[in-house]
């Protein structure tokens, strides 16, 4: 079974940051995309919230509430997927997932978290 795991979460001051990680097994076929989502508390009923995803080759794509301080990477040799996250701030308070699909990306997928999985546990982050 695909497994994802996340590290990396913690407690920061706000203006602070983290960087997240997220290792995951190298798909026997195919290629992996990536992204990540956050769940924020108090919000469990609702469809995780678009972050970041990055393709196979490196194409990124970020959600306006993160653009300018958040920052999606990977590294494919090490099958690790990275999100540095700078000037945190109070509502991004959440539990971050990462989860990867063998889909390409088109019309805006990589957005709908319908299209993803597996995905990892999650780990918080609060600010």
């Amino acid at each position: 079974q695909v497994r994802l795991v996340e590290s990396g979460g913690g407690l920061v001051q706000t203006g602070g940051s983290l960087t997240l990680s997220c290792t995951y097994p190298k798909r026997p076929y195919g290629s992996d995309s990536m992204a990540w989502f956050r769940q924020a508390p108090g919000k469990d009923g609702e469809e995780r919230e678009f972050v970041a995803a990055i393709s196979y080759i490196g194409n990124t794509y970020h959600a306006d509430s993160v653009k300018g301080r958040f920052t999606i990477s990977r590294n494919n040799f090490q099958n690790t997927l990275f999100l540095q996250m700078n000037s945190l701030k109070p509502e991004d308070t959440a539990v971050y997932y990462c989860a990867s699909t063998d889909r390409a990306f088109s019309a805006g997928s990589y957005s709908r978290p319908q299209i993803y999985g597996p995905w990892g546990q999650g780990t918080q982050v609060e600010a």
